[in-house]
C-alpha cells in the first residue's frame, strides 16, 4: 500500500477552476465513500480551500494507475468537460508524502509559512477520521504531518516575523508599546487597508477604535463592524488626546495632518509616544511629522518594505525546511515498510 495525491492549487490553476472542484464539507463523507466503493482507494481525506483542492490516499494500486482513476473521477463527480486544462497534479511516493508534509508546515502556501492551512489540514483529516474513512496508513501519515509541522516551527524561522502591511503595523505598535491592552486607535478613512489594520491591533488587544470618515454614515458601518465609535471626521482631533494609535487612509489629495496641525495635539496629549500609520496614496500625513519628538511615523511603502524583508527571511529558510521534510518521509516510509507494509509494484513509465 502506498500514498497518492490527485489535486490542484493556487500554483497549478486559476480561481475559476479551482471553485469548479471546490468540495462543500457536507459533501466529502458521501464523495470519498463512493470512491473507496469503486475499489481504488482504501483510505481517503480531501482537503477543500480557497487555494486548493487536494485528495490524500492509501491505494493498494500502482501510484500511477490510481492517479489516473483518481483524476477521472474527480473531473466525473464535478462534471468538469475539459479534463486537459483541470490543473490537476498526480503524486506518488514519496513525492506525495513530501508534499503532505510541505502542505502542513506551509511551504505550498500563497503566504510562505502561514499556519492557517495546518489548521484546514487538521479539520479535513478529523472529517474522514470521524466517518472512518481513514486507517492505519493514512492515520500515520497525518500524525507525522502535524508532528513536522511543530518541528518546523521550532527550529528554523520559517514562520517567524509578519509579512503583511497590517501585520507588520501590529508588530511595530507591540515593539512601541509593549502591550497593546490599554491602547486606543484611531481610524482615519474607511478602506479595506486600513480596516485590516484596525482589526489585526483589536485582535492582538487594542482597547478601543474610533473611526471617522468624510462620509459619517460609512464612518458608523465601520465601527459598528470593528466594536468602535464613530466620530465626526472636522471632530477627530478634539479626542486626539485619547489616542496612541492612527490608522490613516483617506482619498484626500493634500495632508490631513501635518507638522503645524500635529505639534499642539502633541502638547495636549503631554508628549505621550504616538504611532502614525499613514495607507494612503497620495500620502495623508506630512513626512516632517517625523521630526516631532515622540512621533513614529510610517507610510505603506516602509511597513510594504518591512514585510518583503521578513519574506526574504522566510525564502532562505527554505533549504532547511526541506531537508527536515525529507527526512523525515523517508523515517515515516520505511517505518512502514519495516513493519510489512509494503508499496504496490509500480507499472511500466510510473
Amino acid at each position: 500500500m502506498s500514498v497518492v495525491i490527485v489535486g490542484l492549487s493556487h500554483h497549478s490553476a486559476p480561481v475559476p477552476v479551482r471553485e469548479k472542484f471546490a468540495f462543500a464539507e457536507t459533501q466529502i463523507p458521501e464523495v470519498l465513500g463512493q470512491l473507496r466503493e469503486k475499489g481504488v482507494v482504501s483510505e481517503a481525506v480531501i482537503l477543500s480551500t480557497c487555494n486548493r483542492v487536494e485528495l490524500y490516499a492509501a491505494t493498494d494500486l500502482p501510484d500511477a494507475e490510481a492517479c489516473l482513476r483518481i483524476e477521472e473521477f474527480l473531473v466525473a463527480n464535478r462534471g468538469y468537460s475539459d479534463p486537459v486544462g483541470t490543473g490537476l497534479y498526480r503524486l506518488g511516493e514519496p513525492d506525495s508524502v513530501q508534499h503532505l508534509f510541505k502542505v502542513a508546515c506551509g511551504l505550498d502556501s500563497m503566504v510562505l509559512g502561514e499556519t492557517e492551512i495546518l489548521g484546514q489540514l487538521k479539520k479535513a483529516y478529523d472529517l474522514a477520521l470521524q466517518h472512518k474513512l481513514t486507517g492505519g496508513w493514512l492515520n500515520k501519515a497525518f500524525q507525522k504531518a502535524f508532528n513536522v509541522a511543530k518541528l518546523i516551527r521550532s527550529e528554523t524561522n520559517i514562520q517567524r516575523g509578519s509579512i503583511s502591511v497590517a501585520s507588520v503595523g501590529v508588530e511595530l505598535a507591540e515593539k512601541i508599546f509593549g502591550s497593546l491592552d490599554d491602547r486606543h486607535v484611531m481610524v482615519l478613512g474607511a478602506g479595506d487597508t486600513s480596516e485590516k489594520a484596525a482589526r489585526a491591533l483589536l485582535s492582538r488587544g487594542a482597547k478601543s477604535i474610533l473611526v471617522s470618515n468624510r462620509s459619517y454614515d460609512r464612518a458608523e458601518a465601520l465601527a459598528l463592524e470593528l466594536g468602535g465609535q464613530a466620530i465626526h471626521f472636522d471632530q477627530w482631533a478634539s479626542v486626539f488626546d485619547k489616542i496612541d494609535i492612527v490608522v490613516s487612509s483617506t482619498a484626500a489629495p493634500h495632508y490631513i495632518l501635518d507638522r503645524a496641525k500635529l505639534e499642539p495635539l502633541m502638547r495636549a496629549r503631554h508628549q505621550r509616544p504616538l504611532l502614525l500609520i499613514d495607507l494612503a496614496v497620495p500620502r495623508d500625513i506630512e513626512p516632517e511629522v517625523n521630526f516631532l519628538e515622540n512621533i513614529y511615523l510610517y507610510n505603506v511603502d516602509d511597513l510594504q518594505a518591512i514585510a518583503e524583508s521578513y519574506l526574504q527571511q522566510r525564502r532562505e529558510e527554505i533549504t532547511a525546511c526541506e531537508k527536515i521534510i525529507n527526512e523525515k518521509a523517508a523515517e515515516l516510509i520505511g517505518q512502514r515498510r519495516s513493519a510489512g507494509f509494503h508499496p504496490a509494484p509500480k507499472t511500466a513509465g510510473a
